[in-house]
């Protein structure tokens, strides 16, 4: 493939920590892509690696020729990295995935054959089975979709990131420019044609996963302030109730003691103020989350920053 052509498919993986069995993955995506008898390019971001996944991926360029790379400064995260993959891919489409083969690279044939036939502009490959995990990540789970479609209206339901997103699509998405993007969630709300087909979720070929719970939390925070305001008004919904119940009791104390009856229920009180408290905390914490994100968005600090590149003709070195 020269310079000069432009690939039909350009392939997006962001890896972090992945050195051990990068050169397994690469083996078989450039295969199944290969297979496909059309130009194509491998884009790999490395976020923040601090193992030897970038050296892995130097050796590996000279065998693939088909591989383009950012190395990151630091370790942005996965949304920022495949931002940054999607910002330099030439492709008519462009598919993202992870780097684990937990998105197995064989249906990548099935995606391109539909978006090949016109029928959809993103075609994203849906979960049926999660592989194996907790009960607990699996609940979480089921929960964090159930919660994003009830207050927010996009359905983002067993999806991942394993999408074939034609160049229409992309140029929109880059548009967007929000600070902390929510990949999964910006696909969804922008619209567009899309076709859904199922998958089961294999066995990683390497490591464990780096998603902890403190992360997926923050990824859960990201997602729900992304895309919806309810909780401020769940706030305000909230405030409210409790100056009704703060009305009632007053005038429930009022008549008791105009009735010359002594005012008893010291536990009483002393509970109301620990869960009005707890409440208010709370509250604050919701509006805080709100806070922070209008602050972050202000700075306009860059999504990520380019250390090195492999391959890349132009790229800004901070977005």
């Amino acid at each position: 493939m020269s310079d000069r052509q432009r690939p039909i498919l350009s392939a997006v993986l962001p890896v972090f920590q992945e050195g051990a069995h990068l050169g397994e993955m690469l083996a078989q995506v450039d295969r199944t892509l290969a297979d496909l008898n059309q130009p194509y390019e491998i884009i790999l971001i490395d976020d923040g690696s601090y193992d030897d996944t970038w050296s892995v991926i130097m050796e590996e360029s000279v065998r693939y020729p088909a591989i383009v790379a950012l190395q990151l400064s630091r370790n942005f995260g996965k949304e920022a990295a495949l931002l940054a993959g999607l910002r330099i891919a030439r492709g008519a489409a462009v598919i993202t995935m992870d780097a684990d083969l937990q998105h197995p690279p064989e249906l990548i044939p099935r995606m391109y054959e539909i978006w090949c036939r016109g029928d959809a502009d993103v075609v994203e490959a849906v979960k049926t089975f999660r592989g194996e995990e907790s009960l607990f990540y699996k609940t979480s789970a089921k929960l964090f979709y159930f919660v994003m479609n009830c207050i927010s209206g996009v359905n983002i339901a067993n999806s991942s990131d394993f999408k074939l997103i034609d160049r229409k699509v992309v140029i929109v998405l880059l548009t967007l420019a929000e600070r902390k993007p929510f990949f999964r969630g910006l696909t969804e709300w922008v619209g567009f044609r899309k076709v859904r087909i199922p998958f089961m979720v294999a066995e990683r070929i390497g490591g464990t996963s780096r998603w902890s719970f403190f992360s997926l939390t923050k990824l859960f925070i990201n997602a729900v302030t992304s895309f919806s305001t309810v909780p401020l008004s769940f706030v305000s919904l909230s405030g409210l109730v409790f100056l009704v119940f703060a009305l009632l009791l007053g005038c429930h104390t009022l008549y008791i003691y105009g009735s010359g009856r002594a005012v008893s229920g010291f536990t009483t009180v002393i509970l109301l103020i620990l869960i009005t408290g707890s409440w208010l905390m709370l509250c604050l914490g919701v509006v805080g989350e709100y806070l922070g994100r209008v602050f972050d968005e202000v700075k306009k600090r860059p999504r990520f920053i380019v250390r090195n590149t492999i391959n890349v003709s132009h790229v800004e070195d901070r977005d």
